[in-house]
């Protein structure tokens, strides 16, 4: 009986040890001591890869564990912008333990400036400007709110500028997107997904060479959520006519597997109207076309990532999207003179239909010193449309209808691998390979309605354009930080190879480039508040597959654009030097000059009086810029921005008859604030003003620009509610066109006063694990450039 009770009481003694509860807590905070709010904190117990728990800090960064069983553990903190970091081994019983942790911020280049103490807004690096919305409560409903949120970004009509620059690429995590056109990217993107905005001025050799102008990369939320989470959005606006758009999205992280599911539906609105008024010897034409549509949106993503281990993973994402937009434009043309008036009524009818399928398996390799990662995307895009161009109503021009196919497609295969090894604080280098072959074919048939009603088919107007090519590149760079000084470097190596052909002449035309593409900055701190640094970048422009076909696409009976074959690439060296004060980004000059231009120009046939816009090759383009940025910090209670922006563009051909010189200044100034109103109402305003400038060979007066947009969340910041108005000044594009035997004003004017509601309900899990995932970019799908 004695054995017995003593074997009891040992047995007791154990299942005491066992089921004893500890707690944990801490503080998570930066390395300037501030504290650092929903940071996720997730508790491993040691020799198995399941989380036991996880929590998030509250706002002062403190962080609690209840109830935790005897044990050996170890704490990994992650939050986005921060280095994630782990305790060491650490063993419970324990009467109550605390574990700090100080993070570091994670920079991606060295030559990276942090521009306030806390975690920042704004970040200026040599190369680009971040905008950091991790931690905001933004009031936007979808990517064009948030790039309004880009300081000295002008957005009109969907269109994006930048210091005078018109031709700005759009990346996602780095690459480009599977949308082909910008629109309906900056309509279809939640903003609730994304987590920074970088304005890439002066990119490196990391990126394509492709482009003249800057990048705007979009980077997304990197958080996963432990468990399985998701969100419901719903969203209601008149845009010219009612619209609405419903999307759903859910993921899961469970042990070794993250899966995500999303699919969306949008209809929306639009409209696009064209007034345009020339002279054509003695006659007087004035053009008005009413055009609306409603593009119709769906699409389906999937993805899977497996955790190989700690160091290796492999992964595959899908994407379909359709995109089916039916157009009517109503067309008004007079002809008037001295002695007559004659009127021309027709209807332009769209039926425009896209599918794009893409398919990116990856593999990924990272440790703390090295990091490795291997991405193949394959995109499949076609287009169909089929365009009539009728008369309509009484007139009195006569006029043959006429009826236009147009049907493209476009397989993309990239390969590419990245390869980047952190020495230490102070030195990395980036290595990478990248392989791209591209197949389009774009079939253009025209056709005329004869005196019995029969279309009959032109072979001297049709025809069908194959364009193969590939690009091969190579690059590396390295990162030096020695002092107070910072260095990048990189040289990037392109050879394309492209064979178009024209299949009605059997004509084939190649061209074959191969060309080294430096790049570089350096950054110094000069005073406790004042920094400098300088950047430089080569890059080509290669023309867009679209502008190489030799497509026509009537806008009414007298106006078309048309494609040009002989088109060459051009080439930019761009210079940039920027001050920082106070850690915040100041001023800057940024310089650019483009050989080669590609420009779309106008000319008119006095004969039979059509205008055609075309693209072809100017000598060259000089930009300059001058910008000056501050915070509106000095306002109580607003958190914002504003800036002027100084430009001037000139454009000159010595090989065009007439030659063509153009130049002007332009002024623009913007702004963004932050407000938080009464009952936690928050408030955003985004407004800009520019003097006018010049759009390729037309010069246009002022135009200006005001958001304003409400939010408030609900349900324990479950249901967030948004109520956006957009474009609220009523102020068309005006410009004019004197080139030549060209002289004409054009008045473009867009959907205004609009009004969007958004409903976001969110559900799941509240914790999460950090995926340091990044995809890698690929570029020739930029220059499939399709409207709606």
């Amino acid at each position: 009986m004695k054995l017995k009770s003593t074997i009891l009481f040992i047995a007791l003694l154990i299942t005491a040890a066992t089921i004893a509860q500890n707690t944990i807590t801490g503080i998570i905070t930066d390395t300037t001591e501030a504290p650092l709010s929903f940071a996720n904190i997730i508790l491993y117990e040691v020799g198995k890869e399941k989380a036991v728990t996880g929590v998030i800090s509250n706002e002062i960064g403190t962080y609690f564990f209840e109830n935790i069983a005897n044990g050996n553990y170890v704490i990994e903190v992650s939050v986005l912008g921060f280095e994630t970091k782990k305790s060491d081994e650490f063993q419970l019983p324990q009467s109550k333990l605390i574990v700090d942790f100080i993070l570091n911020e994670e920079a991606q280049n060295l030559d990276e400036v942090v521009v306030k103490s806390r975690r920042p807004q704004f970040k200026q690096t040599a190369e680009k400007l971040i905008v950091d919305l991790e931690n905001s409560d933004m009031v936007n409903t979808n990517l064009q709110d948030v790039v309004k949120k880009v300081p000295g970004i002008i957005m009109t009509n969907g269109n994006v500028s930048y210091a005078g620059q018109g031709n700005i690429r759009i990346l996602i995590n780095g690459k480009t997107t599977d949308y082909m056109d910008t629109a309906s990217l900056l309509r279809d993107l939640p903003a609730d997904n994304i987590s920074k905005v970088e304005l890439i001025q002066q990119p490196g050799s990391e990126y394509d060479a492709e482009g003249s102008g800057p990048i705007l990369n979009i980077i997304l939320k990197k958080n996963i959520r432990l468990g399985t989470h998701g969100n419901v959005k719903q969203m209601v606006g008149y845009e010219n006519r009612f619209e609405y758009a419903t999307s759903a999205s859910i993921a899961s992280y469970k042990n070794k597997l993250n899966w995500q599911l999303s699919t969306g539906y949008q209809k929306s609105t639009s409209r696009d109207d064209l007034t345009l008024s020339r002279k054509v010897l003695d006659d007087t034409y004035k053009q008005i076309s009413k055009s609306a549509f409603d593009p119709r949106i769906f699409n389906v993503g999937a993805g899977i990532d497996y955790y190989l281990s700690d160091k290796h993973t492999i992964g595959i994402n899908g994407r379909l999207i359709n995109n089916d937009s039916d157009r009517v434009s109503n067309n008004n043309t007079t002809i008037s003179n001295a002695t007559s008036n004659i009127s021309l009524f027709t209807d332009n009818s769209f039926d425009r239909n896209r599918n794009i399928k893409s398919l990116n398996p990856y593999y990924e390799f990272k440790d703390d010193k090295s990091k490795l990662v291997l991405d193949y995307n394959y995109v499949d895009y076609t287009y169909d449309n089929e365009n009539n161009l009728y008369q309509v109503g009484t007139s009195t021009q006569s006029f043959n209808n006429r009826r236009y196919f147009q049907d493209a497609s476009y397989k993309i295969n990239t390969y590419k691998t990245d390869y980047k090894r952190t020495v230490n604080d102070n030195f990395s280098w980036d290595a990478g390979v990248k392989f791209s072959d591209v197949k389009s074919d774009s079939d253009l048939q025209s056709l005329t309605e004869d005196d019995e009603g029969v279309f009959q088919f032109r072979p001297a107007e049709s025809n069908r354009f194959l364009v193969n090519e590939t690009i091969l590149a190579l690059y590396s760079k390295m990162n030096v930080k020695v002092d107070k000084w910072t260095f990048s470097g990189g040289l990037r190596w392109e050879e394309s190879d492209t064979q178009g052909t024209a299949t009605t002449t059997g004509e084939t035309r190649t061209r074959k480039i191969s060309k080294l593409f430096p790049s570089a900055s350096i950054s110094r701190k000069i005073t406790n508040e004042i920094s400098a640094n300088l950047a430089y970048s080569y890059r080509i422009q290669r023309p867009s597959y679209s502008s190489l076909n030799s497509f026509v696409y009537f806008y009414d009976p007298f106006t078309f654009e048309e494609g040009n074959p002989n088109l060459k690439p051009s080439f930019t060296n761009s210079y940039q030097f920027n001050l920082t004060f106070d850690n915040q980004p100041f001023f800057n000059i940024n310089y650019r000059e483009t050989s080669d231009q590609l420009f779309e120009i106008i000319t008119q046939n006095d004969v039979s009086a059509e205008t055609s816009r075309t693209m072809i090759n100017l000598a060259e383009n000089k930009n300059w810029s001058f910008s000056f940025f501050a915070p509106l910090d000095f306002i109580e209670g607003i958190d914002g921005y504003f800036g002027v922006q100084a430009n001037h563009n000139a454009y000159n051909s010595e090989n065009l008859e007439p030659k063509l010189n153009l130049s002007k200044w332009s002024i623009t100034g913007f702004a963004g604030a932050e407000y938080e109103l009464p009952w936690e109402i928050n408030s955003e305003v985004s407004t800009y003003y520019t003097s006018g400038g010049l759009e390729g060979i037309i010069e246009y007066d002022w135009l200006a620009g005001i958001d304003i947009a409400f939010s408030k969340s609900f349900l324990d910041d479950k249901l967030k509610v948004s109520l956006e108005f957009e474009e609220l000044i009523q102020r068309p594009f005006n410009g004019v066109v004197k080139y030549d035997n060209v002289n004409a004003t054009i008045v473009s004017n867009w959907a205004r006063n609009n009004v969007f509601l958004q409903l976001n309900y969110s559900f799941g899990s509240k914790f999460g694990k950090n995926n340091k995932r990044e995809n890698s970019s690929k570029d020739e799908q930029n220059r499939i450039k399709q409207d709606n």
